[in-house]
């Protein structure tokens, strides 16, 4: 025989000493100030227990869910007062009911694995969307979450270069991360995005230094290419640079060799030169953010030292290491270089060895590049980003940005345009 249930009021309110029950409440209208705390001062009223809550705002709508358990004696009242509170607020409420079963596999699922998806592009449109939702699917992965990173654009008034990013919350194990991390590259080529796949923990959201590449990833130039061209070797040098980039060839002796072709080059050339680097677009905005929100930066460059303390001196850029050029007494390049080179292999050790000195986990590092002597450095990061890179430096990255700035770095760390003041859009 069931138990029979009684009631009591207290304060106008219903008790009971009954069982519980398990419901969800879904949301939807215009939005307006005021309606979540109209909601929850009903449900504070029949003392329910909130499991789970979610809110989303798009153009203005609202959709909100709540998980909520409440006393079996009150759950009519509240369904009551809520569809009275829904038709005075012009909203419209849903009650679906969760069963005990239902509930615990929810609970349990909470253990599992979460990652985060981003995808990053000049524009995202439904065709990037379903494609990524869909290898998403085929993962056994379950989304969580969706949300825009990027600020609202202009339709009538367009930028002329656009960022769009969405950044998915997912929920699982991959069934094969190495075919995960090829499906995404493949994508990445044909649709002209950019897809980031990070493991959703606090060293995530938790970095703290970050070691850039110089030339081809903070600007638009290979400086020994620009050097040459002024000593009238420009495509001797250009043609060793683009054979050791794509890792043909040795760096060190192909340092060594366009070194020797600089001889005889004035220095005044160098200042003409670093005064007129053509910086990476979002250079400027990216370095803003970094600095506002306490990073620490360093240049790892196999270019020269010459121009990455110009660069330092103008973004407050933390560490500089680089190659140093042998200048003589009257003023020009000897034709060789001052101390230890720094190719791939010291880049990765320099990363590791300034985490060291700023008590910084290497979880917590990012590295971004676009050379093969980049590759080091960007598999001992935490998070290495192959930027604008070649072919080969892409398919063994962790992640790649090619089709936006280096300001889509911000969106990989997973900061959003509305978190950043004025001076940073």
């Amino acid at each position: 025989m069931e138990k029979e249930q009684s009631l009591d009021f207290v304060d106008g309110q219903a008790m009971s000493n009954g069982g519980e029950e398990l419901m969800i409440l879904r949301i939807t209208g215009e939005d307006r100030p005021g309606l979540t705390a109209s909601i929850m001062d009903i449900l504070a009223k029949y003392d329910v227990d909130i499991q789970d809550i979610g809110q989303a705002d798009i153009h203005s709508t609202l959709s909100l869910g709540i998980l909520i358990r409440v006393n079996e004696a009150n759950s009519g009242y509240v369904m009551k007062n809520l569809l009275f509170k829904a038709s005075e607020l012009g909203v419209n409420i849903r009650f679906q009911p969760v069963t005990m079963e239902e509930y615990e596999a929810w609970v349990k699922r909470q253990g599992k694995n979460r990652y985060i998806l981003t995808v990053l592009g000049r524009r995202i449109r439904a065709r990037e969307i379903e494609a990524v939702s869909r290898l998403i699917a085929d993962q056994g992965l379950n989304i969580d979450g969706i949300k825009r990173l990027t600020g609202r654009v202009s339709i009538a008034h367009p930028l002329e270069r656009t960022r769009a990013c969405i950044q998915f919350s997912v929920r699982g194990t991959p069934r094969d991360r190495e075919a995960l991390h090829g499906a995404l590259l493949k994508m990445s080529r044909e649709l002209e995005i950019d897809c980031s796949f990070q493991t959703d923990d606090m060293y995530r959201r938790m970095r703290r230094l970050i070691c850039f590449d110089m030339d081809s990833t903070l600007i638009q130039t290979e400086v020994i290419d620009e050097l040459a061209r002024r000593n009238g070797v420009y495509d001797q040098v250009s043609a060793i640079t683009a054979r050791a980039m794509r890792g043909e060839i040795d760096f060190k002796e192909s340092f060594t060799e366009r070194c020797k072709l600089l001889k005889g080059l004035d220095v005044s050339v160098m200042r003409e030169i670093a005064e007129n680097l053509p910086f990476t677009e979002g250079v400027d905005r990216l370095m803003y953010v970094l600095k506002k929100y306490g990073y620490k930066i360093a240049i790892l460059s196999g270019g020269f030292t010459f121009f990455g303390e110009y660069i330092q001196k103008r973004y407050g850029i933390d560490y500089v290491y680089a190659n140093e050029l042998e200048i003589d007494e009257t003023g020009h390049l000897t034709g060789n270089y001052v101390g230890e080179i720094v190719d791939g292999r010291r880049k990765a050790e320099l990363l590791k060895l300034i985490a060291q000195v700023e008590k910084v986990d290497l979880q917590q590092t990012i590295a971004v590049g676009d050379g093969a002597n980049d590759l080091p450095m960007l598999s001992q990061a935490g998070l290495g980003i192959a930027f604008h890179a070649k072919p080969r430096v892409v398919a063994n990255a962790q992640q790649s940005i090619n089709t936006i700035g280096l300001d889509g770095v911000l969106y990989f760390l997973g900061f959003k345009d509305s978190y950043l003041d004025e001076k940073a859009q």
